[in-house]
């Protein structure tokens, strides 16, 4: 029974772990990012003038991003359109870059660090008001 009772809290305990170690890096496309890092006015479509509007593109991480910078490929409309630099620290668990967009359409975005290990994809639609 001893034996039994062990096992089970045994298993419970590794499952716990294991959950807490899977938590995955996320992208979020918002209109502004808060100081500790979280997105302000979340959304995967942005309006923006005919002359161009930005917003921020925030990356959180379950660990350091270990690099001193990253690069943002960004596709629009499915084929490839600029790629996007920005400077990190080593221990950074979140970033955010403001990027401007000038032409409507959906935008993939593809965040890589700078061993070319791709961190993050997402997806946004930029329309026009």
């Amino acid at each position: 029974m001893i034996k039994k009772l062990f096992t089970s809290v045994f298993c419970v305990l590794a499952f716990l772990v294991i959950a807490d170690n899977l938590k995955a890096q996320s992208i979020y496309f918002a209109e502004d990012v808060s100081s500790d890092g979280y997105p302000i006015t979340e959304s995967s479509v942005f309006n923006i003038s005919r002359n161009g509007g930005y917003f921020d593109v925030l990356v959180r991480l379950p660990y350091e991003v270990n690099c001193r910078s990253v690069r943002y490929e960004i596709y629009w409309n499915g084929k490839y359109s600029t790629t996007v630099y920005q400077d990190t620290e080593r221990n950074w668990v979140w970033f955010y870059k403001q990027i401007t967009f000038y032409d409507h359409g959906t935008y993939d975005i593809d965040v890589y660090d700078c061993y070319d290990y791709k961190l993050v994809s997402g997806s946004v639609r930029v329309q026009y008001r």
